[in-house]
C-alpha cells in the first residue's frame, strides 16, 4: 500500500498527537496521506481526498467512527482499519500501541480482507405523508432500527418477510440488524451474537408487550417488510428509523419500511490472528479474564 487516508475523530484526539505521528511515519516511509477530522457534527472528508482513490483509511476513533466512515466511503470501496481509541471497540482491529507495526505490514501488503454485509432501507411513506416527505434510501452496517418517537406511546408494528406476515405486536420499536450489528443494540434487546461472516439479517423487537415476540434471523437475500400501524383507533404512531444511528427520518401510520441486503459491503483489513470468539469472550466478559 502507498496511498493512504487518516480519518481521526476529534474528540478521542483532541491535539492531532497520535493522528500526526501516524501521518510523520508514513511520510518518512515514501507513502503518500492524507488528513480528515471528523466529529458528530461535522467532518471535512471531501471528494478531492477521494478523487486519486487511497489504498487504505486508517479510522482512528471507535466503533461509531468507524460505522461512521463505513457509510461515507461505502461508494469508493476503500478497505478500513481501524485503530482503537474508544472503549470496547469491537471493530478496530488495532490498539493505539501497535500503530506502527501495523503500517509496516501494510507497506508491504502484509494482510486480509474481511468483507462485511450492508443492508439498506426504502422508505415507502403512505399517501397522508406524501406531500411532507419524498421517499427515502439509507444504507447501514450495524442495524436499521424503528422505533417510538421521543415519549410517544409505544407503536404497532407489522413484520414481513417475503411478504409473509411474521407478526404484528405492540412495544417500543424493532432492530433489523446485521452480523457486525449483533453486538450492538441487538446484543442489548436480547437479540443473538451472529458470527461476522455470517450472511444473514437479524430481527429483533425492542421491549415487546407480548411475551411470545423473539428474535428472528433470516437469510440476507430475503426482504424484510416493517409497517407502522396506529397505537390506538384514534392516535396516529409517532415513530422513527434510524440508520446506523446517524440518518434519523419520521415514521406515521401505513408508513412502510422494506430492507434487504445492500450492493455495498464494508470491507475491514485484518492483521491479527485472534479468532472471533476469543474477540467475543474478551470484549463481554464480565469477570476480567
Amino acid at each position: 500500500m502507498d496511498r493512504f487516508l487518516i480519518i481521526t475523530n476529534k474528540e478521542k484526539d483532541k491535539d492531532n498527537i497520535v493522528t500526526n505521528k501516524i501521518a510523520g511515519y508514513i511520510r518518512k516511509a515514501g507513502k503518500q496521506v492524507l488528513l480528515s477530522r471528523v466529529s458528530a457534527y461535522h467532518k471535512d472528508l471531501n471528494e478531492t481526498m477521494l478523487a486519486d482513490k487511497p489504498d487504505c483509511a486508517i479510522v482512528l476513533g471507535g466503533d461509531g467512527t468507524i460505522i461512521q466512515t463505513a457509510n461515507d466511503l461505502m461508494t469508493y470501496d476503500i478497505p478500513i482499519l481501524g485503530v482503537n481509541l474508544g472503549t470496547l471497540g469491537f471493530l478496530a482491529e488495532i490498539e493505539e500501541n501497535h500503530v506502527m507495526d501495523a503500517l509496516d505490514r501494510l507497506f508491504i501488503d502484509d494482510y486480509r480482507m474481511e468483507s462485511r454485509l450492508m443492508i439498506q432501507g426504502n422508505i415507502h411513506y403512505s399517501q397522508q405523508h406524501t406531500g411532507r416527505y419524498e421517499n427515502t434510501t439509507g444504507y447501514s452496517l450495524n442495524d436499521i432500527v424503528i422505533t417510538r418517537k421521543g415519549f410517544s406511546r409505544i407503536i404497532s408494528l407489522g413484520i414481513y418477510v417475503n411478504e409473509e406476515l411474521v407478526d404484528n405486536f405492540q412495544g417500543d420499536g424493532v432492530i433489523i440488524s446485521t452480523p457486525t450489528g449483533s453486538t450492538a443494540y441487538n446484543l442489548s434487546a436480547g437479540g443473538p451474537i451472529i458470527i461476522p461472516r455470517s450472511s444473514v439479517m437479524v430481527i429483533t423487537p425492542i421491549c415487546p408487550h407480548s411475551l411470545s415476540p423473539r428474535s428472528i434471523v433470516v437469510p440476507a437475500e430475503d426482504t424484510v417488510k416493517v409497517v407502522v400501524g396506529k397505537s390506538k383507533k384514534t392516535q396516529e404512531a409517532e415513530a422513527t428509523v434510524t440508520f446506523d444511528g446517524n440518518q434519523v427520518y419520521e415514521l406515521g401510520t401505513d408508513d412502510i419500511i422494506t430492507i434487504n441486503k445492500s450492493q455495498y459491503d464494508t470491507k475491514l483489513i485484518k492483521l491479527n490472528q485472534t479468532g472471533i470468539y476469543e474477540i467475543l469472550r474478551s470484549k463481554l466478559s464480565n469477570n476480567g479474564d
